[in-house]
C-alpha cells in the first residue's frame, strides 16, 4: 500500500481508488457523448450554413462561415480521436491540443474577413503569430515523436 498514508487510511485507501477510477470512468462516459453530440450539432451548422449561403446568394461569406464550422467540427473530431486512445491505452498525447489550438486558430483567421469589426493590424498580427508558433511547435512535437518513438 501507500507508504506515505497512516495505517489506518491504508485500509480505506483501495476503496478510495476504486471510487475515483469510477467516477474518472464516468467523466469520460460523459465526454465521448458530449463529443458525439457536439459533432451531430456542427453537422447541422454546416449544412445550415451552407443553405443559408445559397438562399441569400452570398456564397463567398457563407462559405467562410461554414468552412469555419467544419474547422469546429476538425477539432471535435481531434478530441474524439484522443479520448478514444485515452479510453484504449491512458495516453493524451500533446500533438492533438496543438492540432486542436492551432486549427482553432486558423478558424480565426478564415473567419476574419467576414467579421463585422474589421480586425486591426496588431490582431491579425497576433493571430497570424499565433498560427506560426502553434504550427511550429506541431511540427516539433511530430518530429519528438518520431525520433524517439513515442
Amino acid at each position: 500500500m501507500a507508504e506515505h498514508l497512516p495505517e489506518e487510511l491504508n485500509k480505506i485507501s483501495p476503496h478510495i481508488i476504486r471510487a475515483m477510477r469510477w467516477l474518472d470512468g464516468f467523466a469520460h462516459i460523459i465526454i465521448g457523448l458530449s463529443l458525439a453530440i457536439s459533432v451531430l450539432m456542427f453537422t447541422w451548422l454546416f449544412f445550415s450554413e451552407v443553405k443559408e449561403a445559397f438562399h441569400t446568394h452570398n456564397l463567398i461569406h457563407g462559405f467562410l462561415h461554414a468552412l469555419g464550422t467544419l474547422m469546429l467540427l476538425w477539432s471535435v473530431s481531434a478530441l474524439i480521436t484522443a479520448e478514444i486512445r485515452y479510453l484504449q491505452d491512458g495516453k493524451l498525447e500533446v500533438e492533438t491540443f496543438v492540432e486542436v489550438g492551432l486549427v482553432v486558430v486558423l478558424r480565426k483567421l478564415i473567419v476574419m474577413p467576414v467579421q463585422e469589426v474589421t480586425p486591426s493590424a496588431e490582431e491579425l498580427v497576433m493571430w497570424v503569430g499565433a498560427s506560426l508558433i502553434l504550427g511550429i511547435l506541431f511540427v516539433l512535437v511530430r518530429w519528438g515523436r518520431k525520433q524517439f518513438g513515442t
